[in-house]
């Protein structure tokens, strides 16, 4: 290697740190702070899935699994899909699911199977950054469409899509369009009819649909007993090219364990394995174990975690709306209260300084897009509603205090 060449790729050393880290990072040796940063609940991971982990290791299953996933997880993914969107029945979903682990891992991969250098990949923006950064990575040539924020109406505050610019913006040339929803951070969804118009266009375009959809269960506008977001399952055919991403961390409480899976063409499915041989081979066997588990009994979790995670919303998006200077609209999916202090517009700088001066740790709203700047995302996934209480009180001395600030 030449002396003056560079250590790695320009792409992957152009990278930009998360915003959301640094800012957790001030908030290192402080015992104070009362954290809604990260995207997770507090609460730990029920303990019937810790313990079908723990029996597997017990019993020795330290060894590497198929690459696609343990049959018994995928069977039990396909149970689970067809629950949410019946009327093909489980069998129908077998040779169409990857188990990968993480649900980033699987945005990851799909980006490794579809997307080379040069190629144009669209994203719906404010986004999780990962999904910028990925086909980024992979050397494509990446266009956001930004969301926009509706200023009047009883939506006020609410951010909305353009579907007339985004179909504008996929085009012949467009490989991949990547679309989160329910979205992070911003809590929009599409509709169903919206799915349908886009995945239409994208048909005569000939664009894959990438769709990261681990929120599709922390969905507020239904029935949370048993509702799910609309997702591009329900309007895809099963040769679409619709790759749709899921995640074990929100809806089951188990973001550390890093387990999720894809749903794809069937025609596609031996070559993702072949890529997760050669990222990770396979998702280590004891957590498959708590995985299965945890959807063959996902009515003792997932009904009773969205219906406090709406009590949680209910909590926190009214008194927020009540501090002054504050834009804010009731998210319909998520689990974030993003919003907006007048006045406030560097969100880096604020969000460090509720950490220092408050002890509130909040997002900031840079690290998802460009035009998310100035606005904040409380992650309101909290055990106890009074933490959220707590925080908003911080929140509202702090404000009391700046110049100007009201009462």
């Amino acid at each position: 290697m030449s002396q003056h060449a560079p250590f790695m790729r320009p792409v992957v050393e152009n990278l930009e740190a998360s915003r959301i880290r640094e800012v957790a990072n001030e908030g290192l040796g402080r015992d104070n702070v009362l954290k809604f940063w990260f995207g997770e609940s507090d609460e730990v991971t029920p303990g019937f899935i810790r313990d079908a982990a723990m029996a597997s290791l017990q019993s020795g299953e330290t060894f590497y699994a198929h690459n696609l996933g343990l049959p018994e997880l995928r069977e039990a993914i396909a149970t689970y899909t067809d629950g949410l969107h019946p009327g093909r029945g489980a069998s129908h979903w077998m040779d169409r699911l990857a188990v990968t682990s993480g649900g980033v891992n699987g945005l990851m991969l799909a980006s490794q199977a579809l997307v080379e250098a040069g190629d144009e990949v669209v994203v719906v923006t404010p986004a999780w950054p990962n999904l910028v950064a990925q086909p980024q990575i992979m050397g494509a040539n990446v266009k956001s469409v930004p969301l926009h924020v509706l200023t009047d109406g009883p939506r006020a505050g609410a951010w909305a899509l353009d579907m007339d610019a985004l179909l504008s913006a996929i085009t012949p040339a467009t490989r991949l369009l990547i679309v989160n929803a329910p979205n992070n951070p911003t809590g929009w969804t599409l509709t169903r009819d919206e799915q349908a118009a886009i995945l239409a266009h994208c048909r005569r375009t000939g664009t894959w649909v990438l769709s990261d959809e681990v929120y599709e269960r922390l969905y507020y506008a239904g029935d949370t007993a048993h509702g799910a977001a609309p997702s591009f399952l329900d309007v895809a055919k099963p040769d679409d090219r619709v790759i749709v991403a899921h995640s074990f961390s929100k809806s089951f409480l188990m973001t550390g364990w890093r387990l999720g899976w894809l749903v794809m063409p069937a025609a596609l499915t031996g070559a993702m394995g072949k890529l997760i041989e050669f990222n990770t081979s396979c998702a280590p066997v004891f957590v498959q174990r708590g995985a299965t588990v945890a959807l063959q009994r996902a009515a003792e979790v997932t009904p009773a975690l969205v219906a406090h995670l709406k009590t949680c919303r209910d909590t926190l998006v009214p008194l927020l709306r009540a501090l002054p200077g504050v834009t804010l609209a009731e998210p319909l999916g998520g689990m974030y209260a993003f919003f907006k202090l007048q006045g406030q517009d560097d969100c880096l700088d604020v969000a460090k300084r509720l950490v220092r001066e408050a002890g509130i740790g909040l997002a900031p709203g840079s690290a998802f897009s460009p035009e998310a700047a100035g606005w904040l995302r409380w992650c309101f996934a909290s055990r106890d509603t009074r933490r959220l209480e707590e925080g908003v009180e911080r929140l509202r001395r702090w404000l009391a205090a700046q110049p100007g600030g009201g009462a």
